[in-house]
């Protein structure tokens, strides 16, 4: 019988939250929610360590799961642990941090699988920084090879960490995590290779999605070929612009500005990925100061904000719709254009027809469609 216990009888002290931050959203739904789902697959027995002023927001977040039900935290997350673990059935455990939302299923069951053959497993990541040990004037440097970063979930047969517990207790100790218990009184546990994506929730920062995706899309028309017959089209000419390159043809996109409709549908996803309004928001198609401006202009302002929000441009994917002209020879300069541009080598761009439908197929304009990746910019 497998008793999973998730810590969460913590506060959002570090994180600044007037909550404690298990109950806190993030991204629709409450932090515990992510790991009761993970977790409540595996266990026989779901117990949630709990302080007592928040059962009320807990309880009914176990209400889906008829295994599961809260003991009383304490003071400390060794205490916490040890209420959980004298109130278990199972003779074997599977202790989590609700704060870490991200597990997933391999890692879990790589700790069962060590647990299974081993009697203990602790996730757990090498470390790839250098570390030091210091204070008092003294510097140590120890060996990086030998150095992780200690994870959950952890896993032990219940009897051996429940007698570690009791004599740590006893004796007043506390420690950060269960495998330091299980260390001081049984024996080195053992590891076994964690996530690096397994995040603990910690910091305020650490509350906001770390990428943000914005979508764009955006058209243009040719001039009609009557009106140029006629002598009555308002551009005439026998080019247009796309992502900052100038290609021949023989009728011209009608617009405000270059009319490069690749470039916009960009700025859009980036303006949307950042959390800002549309370009027509901030460049105005009737103002007279963007009569026929470059688009990669107004892209440069647009970055300029994107900047100012804290991000840098990780990924970009663009395609682009039209019969004519054909794209192709000029993909490659427009990729190096827009990498300039945005400070980015990950730039894609497809182009296609629309296989004569449509008025994009009938010839009668361009579409392009873009997604922007945006990262925090760190500096």
């Amino acid at each position: 019988m497998l008793t999973v216990i998730l810590c969460a009888a913590g506060s959002g002290t570090r994180a600044n939250l007037p909550e404690n931050k298990i109950l806190h959203d993030y991204l629709g739904m409450p932090v515990l929610c992510y790991s009761l789902s993970a977790l409540s697959p595996y266990a026989d027995e779901l117990l949630v360590a709990c302080r007592e002023e928040d059962e009320a927001r807990i309880k009914p977040l176990l209400s889906q799961y008829e295994n599961a039900r809260t003991v009383r935290g304490g003071n400390t997350r060794t205490e916490s642990v040890y209420n959980a673990l004298k109130a278990a059935r199972g003779d074997r455990v599977l202790i989590h941090d609700a704060a870490r939302p991200f597990v997933t299923r391999g890692l879990i069951e790589r700790v069962l699988k060590s647990v299974e053959e081993r009697g203990s497993g602790v996730a757990a990541v090498p470390e790839t920084d250098t570390v030091v040990l210091g204070g008092d004037g003294g510097y140590t440097l120890p060996p990086r090879e030998n150095l992780f970063r200690v994870q959950t979930p952890q896993g032990y047969l219940a009897a051996p960490l429940l007698s570690a517990y009791e004599k740590a207790v006893k004796s007043g100790k506390t420690f950060t995590d269960d495998s330091g218990v299980y260390a001081a009184y049984v024996a080195p546990p053992a590891l076994v290779q964690g996530d690096a994506d397994n995040k603990k929730l910690t910091f305020a920062e650490d509350f906001s999605p770390a990428e943000r995706v914005g979508f764009g899309v955006d058209t243009h028309a040719f001039e009609h070929q009557e009106e140029i017959d006629r002598g009555i089209a308002r551009l005439n000419l026998n080019y247009i612009t796309l992502g900052g390159v100038v290609l021949p043809s023989n009728r011209a996109l009608e617009a405000h500005s270059d009319g490069d409709v690749l470039v916009h549908a960009l700025m859009d996803a980036l303006l949307s990925a950042a959390g800002l309004r549309d370009i027509g928001y901030y460049f105005p198609d009737d103002a007279p100061e963007y009569k026929g401006i470059s688009s990669m202009k107004l892209l440069a302002e647009v970055m300029k904000m994107v900047h100012g929000c804290g991000f840098a441009v990780q990924n970009v994917s663009i395609s682009v719709l039209c019969e004519l002209p054909r794209l192709a020879p000029y993909i490659e300069k427009m990729r190096k254009n827009l990498r300039a541009a945005l400070s980015c080598e990950n730039v894609a761009i497809a182009a296609g027809t629309n296989e004569k439908l449509g008025y994009i197929g009938e010839g009668r304009g361009i579409m392009a469609y873009a997604l922007a990746l945006l990262q925090p910019s760190h500096e």
